[in-house]
């Protein structure tokens, strides 16, 4: 079974603040949320640990 990690845990595991993720997010480069309730949101803690790879690989995160 994948974590949901919620915002602040995705904001310690990337190093980015929430301004850059939701900005990335609009443009379509880092993982969907995804939707827990009314108010809430999270990612999938596989998803991250992929995207994460894929920046160390190509030395640049998506833009």
């Amino acid at each position: 079974m994948d974590r949901i990690l919620r915002l602040k845990e995705v904001c310690q595991k990337t190093g980015l603040p929430r301004s850059t993720i939701y900005a990335k997010i609009k443009q379509g480069t880092f993982p969907p949320q995804l939707k827990l309730g009314p108010r809430a949101s999270g990612w999938r803690e596989s998803e991250l640990d992929l995207w994460i790879e894929q920046c160390q690989s190509s030395l640049t995160c998506p833009q």
